[in-house]
């Protein structure tokens, strides 16, 4: 039984440090404090993030204690790794404002009854110079260089600032703060649990276990799952839209996906890595599987079918769906010229029918042939209309790229 619960939490990790380190905790025969810290530096939890999440949930199944930690701290320094250039700093509200939108998120993972959740700003903020340099004490810069993102950096002659130097130390004392015995994070964060180690050891604690999940590939099938290069799919998505990206996926990441994204098993995925590699199945069926599975695990048993079928209806018959939302919308988007004649702005009216965030946004996608009205692609910002708002507009259906539709249904009271 042992050996079975040690098999089920190591499942799917890229590194387990030190070696056997995992099986001399769980013989503790005690609950374990397994620690998962993540900046919020960005709206959206991805799939990408939901790796590592959802590591901690099976910690949570195994009657494990998670504690996670909320960077509202650490998240104003900025985490260079992975980074080729210094990360912008954030502010206070930017910080506190992505907290809030991403802590309901958290919860479509992992179970937040069962959760201790901290924001190390409780133990960071009171730190004084005297703390913050005895924490220096602990490393070298020689240490720090041995990190692939500072070298290359140092050697490339790009900056470094010392408030990058300070990140892994800061994030390490996170778990001197919570007496971590196991710390979870991606590949590219193996340095800074190293360092939590380490400043472990310094305090007089048993130092933690580093489990490390593999980085997801984005969209692009290139680099890794990132919201600033927009080649994410978010745990919050619409179930259509989270169905149609994951169909983009290249064939070559449908087993990858499989075995990181959705609870279908390492054995299914043994027969999926065979199949796609011999042609016994196809790479479009199983796309489509690995798809709904992921959809479902989100919204709910069903949604993925549902989702597939709106898909289909959508690419493969080129109709619009039955089930388009009727939206109101204000006068304003609607401007009178000089002569009499009134248009419909569109880059405001696909803003009022929450099609785009921004007017910009809009103006980019009609650039690009993404904006159809009625099936008619719309590439001007103004359209004209007969008679008064919303004239004969008043039940045309508006699609923003290829999964988008919102009906207009008159004006807003």
């Amino acid at each position: 039984m042992a050996d079975d619960a040690l098999a089920r939490l190591q499942s799917g990790a890229a590194e387990i440090a030190p070696e056997g380190g995992l099986a001399e905790k769980l013989s503790l025969g005690r609950p374990l404090r397994v620690k998962l810290g993540l900046d919020p530096t960005a709206p959206a939890v991805t799939l990408g993030w939901a790796v590592v999440l959802r590591k901690l949930r099976q910690f949570q199944d195994a009657g494990h204690q998670a504690v996670l930690i909320v960077g509202d701290f650490t998240a104003r320094v900025g985490d260079p790794s992975g980074r080729s250039s210094t990360r912008p700093t954030l502010s206070k509200e930017q910080v506190d404002a992505f907290a809030d939108r991403l802590l309901s998120q958290f919860w479509k993972v992992i179970d937040r009854d069962r959760v201790e959740l901290r924001r190390n700003s409780e133990w960071l903020e009171p730190l004084g110079v005297e703390d913050v340099l005895r924490l220096t004490a602990s490393t070298t810069v020689a240490r720090m260089l041995e990190r692939d993102d500072f070298a290359d950096r140092y050697a490339a002659k790009k900056p470094i600032s010392l408030m990058e130097f300070l990140y892994p130390l800061l994030q390490g004392y996170d778990s001197v703060a919570v007496e971590a015995d196991v710390e979870l994070g991606g590949t590219d964060q193996l340095f800074n649990l190293l360092v939590g180690r380490e400043l472990q050891k310094d305090a007089g604690q048993a130092p933690q276990i580093a489990l490390t999940m593999p980085l997801l590939e984005g969209l692009d099938g290139v680099q890794k799952m990132s919201q600033s290069l927009g080649n994410y799919v978010g745990v919050d998505e619409q179930p259509e839209d989270m169905f149609g990206k994951l169909m983009s996926i290249r064939d070559d990441l449908i087993a990858r996906y499989e075995l990181l994204c959705t609870d279908l098993g390492p054995e299914d995925n043994v027969r999926v890595v065979a199949g796609l590699a011999d042609g016994s199945l196809h790479p479009n069926t199983e796309k489509r599987r690995v798809a709904r599975a992921i959809v479902d695990l989100y919204h709910g048993d069903g949604s993925g079918r549902v989702a597939e079928q709106r898909f289909d209806l959508v690419h493969k018959q080129h109709r619009i769906p039955e089930d388009v939302q009727d939206v109101r919308v204000p006068r304003s988007v609607f401007r009178k010229e000089p002569d009499g004649i009134w248009n419909v702005h569109i880059p405001a009216l696909l803003e009022a029918l929450g099609l785009v965030r921004s007017r910009s946004e809009a103006r980019r996608l009609q650039a690009q042939g993404g904006v159809r009205m009625n099936g008619l692609r719309q590439s001007a910002e103004d359209l004209p209309i007969d008679g008064e708002p919303p004239g004969p507009m008043a039940g045309s259906v508006w699609q923003v790229g290829r999964r988008r539709f919102a009906r207009l249904a008159g004006l807003a009271d």
